[in-house]
């Protein structure tokens, strides 16, 4: 069905009831049928899941929804009429709205003033202020988020929560009729996420029609009634969310076995590369661990338990204050990141976006950053030699992109946590820390991570892995190491290790017993 058989268009004044149909709606982008023929009915009153890969789909059909993208094909329909949004102030002013993974913030004004942001209301040619705050105000408090959301931080003093809280409080302003959520807890504390539902659920009570758009499948299957899931830009699966599993999501995602997911094969690891011996920073107190050649060693804890600033003192991206670290058998003081690159160990961080990457520079240049010293000449970057290197890796990594030369901020995240990864294998390091390197991307490119870091610790790389998602940790680590305010409170093997036993010492009560204990620990393990 096309755009030009349908039905007259909708007036502009927004029904109070009626679902949103998506129907028989296909797009194509150059080399890629991005969907085919999907039928949708998105339902006042409900939460409904959209899931599915990088790549199958997702966003080209919340763009379509947001009014971004225009359908080749089909079309969208409420009440037997046809809705047209030739951009997304048209779907706004119709009651659609979609909050994408990273919110549209103003720098430089309030609170107030960006979610009134081109609606300001005036009085005399000048912003009213008063009124401008007293309606903010009870709003806020009218969802109990006045605590949460301070009226006087600016846009760049917001957290990703209140970030996304802005969004959606413009949204409600206007009287929000279908909501779209693409990713809201991906940079969210429990204690966020936990107020975040208690809001979508409230919208949902209150009839608004919501998309919630999530990688994570508990998370999903506690929130939401209904599951939609895309697999290579078609529909093939609606599903009421009671009636699936964990097992049979990632089977219609991915057209495989849950099992299949994680394929540890554990090394036979050789000699110590690191020891941190009695660390202690403004992080942390008397930290000791180490990691051997070939050994995948992971590190849980709550949010807040000093996992990642661990890893960035010992890549020298924060400061110690005393204790050893040894790399190879050598004690070495490590001031700054190119001190630790320069002596074996690479760090792809957390927020890659931010910390990890040039979104607006190209694969090669990102890919090459760490080996720049290597590939150049008379302070001249031998282009070939750079190109021949990182090309191999690209390959190797199976980074799905046009070509090296295309800018990494268009690749999907999988692909992008790709680009890290070829950029340190490039480098060669001895010791490679991973920070989360699976957030925010689907199960089939976490599969493929999966691999890689399989592949690495069997070629003799030591890993130092951090997550906070228990079933990877324990399907991938050869040993465990849990944290709670800076300390370590225990050491697990990987293959005996259970949730219970790593939230026990997430959340141990005796701190100074426990970080003893653990302390001892890795002294006691002799290297092999």
């Amino acid at each position: 069905m096309t755009m030009t058989t349908a039905a007259p268009p909708l007036s502009a004044s927004p029904p109070e009831t009626g679902n949103l149909e998506i129907r028989h709606v296909s797009k194509a982008f150059p080399n890629v049928q991005a969907l085919t023929d999907v039928s949708l009915d998105i339902r006042p009153g409900e939460i409904l899941a959209f899931m599915g890969e990088n790549g199958a789909g997702k966003s080209t059909l919340l763009k379509i929804i947001n009014g971004d993208y225009q359908p080749d094909a089909g079309m969208l329909m409420m009440d037997g009429r046809r809705l047209t949004f030739p951009n997304p102030r048209a779907a706004h002013n119709f009651g659609v709205r979609v909050i994408y993974q990273e919110p549209e913030i103003i720098p430089g004004v309030d609170v107030s003033e960006n979610i009134w942001v081109g609606e300001l209301p005036k009085r005399m040619g000048f912003v009213d202020r008063r009124k401008l705050n007293d309606t903010v105000r009870r709003s806020l408090a009218e969802y109990g988020f006045e605590d949460a959301l301070p009226m006087g931080l600016l846009g760049d003093q917001l957290s990703s929560a209140q970030r996304q809280l802005v969004e959606i409080m413009r949204a409600l302003k206007s009287g929000v009729r279908v909501l779209a959520l693409d990713e809201p807890t991906s940079s969210l504390t429990d204690d966020e996420v936990e107020r975040l539902f208690t809001l979508v659920r409230r919208l949902r009570d209150e009839g608004v029609a919501i998309i919630y758009v999530s990688h994570r499948i508990k998370e999903i299957l506690r929130l939401c009634d209904r599951v939609a899931i895309l697999r290579d830009g078609r529909l093939v699966a609606v599903k009421p969310a009671a009636e699936l599993t964990d097992a049979e999501i990632v089977r219609l995602m991915v057209g495989r076995e849950l099992s299949d997911v994680f394929q540890r094969h554990p090394a036979v690891t050789g000699h110590e590369v690191l020891r941190v011996a009695g660390l202690n920073s403004n992080w942390h107190r008397n930290v000791n661990f180490y990691i051997n050649a070939g050994e995948v060693v992971g590190f849980a804890g709550l949010i807040g338990a000093g996992r990642t600033e661990l890893a960035k003192v010992v890549f020298g991206e924060l400061p110690k204050s005393s204790g050893t670290v040894t790399l190879d058998g050598r004690d070495v003081n490590v001031r700054r990141p190119d001190d630790a690159i320069a002596k074996g160990v690479g760090f792809a961080p957390e927020d890659r976006k931010r910390e990890g990457l040039v979104l607006i520079r190209s694969v090669l240049e990102n890919a090459s950053l760490a080996i720049l010293p290597r590939i150049s000449r008379f302070h001249f970057v031998r282009r070939g030699l750079e190109r021949a290197i990182v090309t191999g890796y690209v390959s190797k990594l199976r980074v799905r992109t046009p070509s090296v030369d295309q800018e990494v901020g268009k690749l999907s995240g999988g692909n992008q946590q790709k680009v890290v990864l070829a950029r340190w294998l490039a480098a060669k390091p001895k010791v490679l820390i991973l920070d989360e390197p699976t957030r925010g991307i689907d199960v089939g490119a976490k599969a493929e991570i999966y691999r890689l870091i399989d592949d690495l610790a069997n070629e003799g790389l030591g890993i130092m892995f951090i997550s906070s998602e228990l079933p990877e940790l324990l399907g991938l680590a050869d040993r465990i190491y849990v944290m709670q305010n800076g300390r370590i409170t225990g050491e697990l093997p990987g293959a005996s290790a259970t949730e219970e036993a790593v939230l026990a010492l997430a959340m141990a009560d005796n701190l100074s017993q426990a970080s003893s204990g653990a302390a001892s620990t890795p002294a006691e393990g002799s290297t092999k």
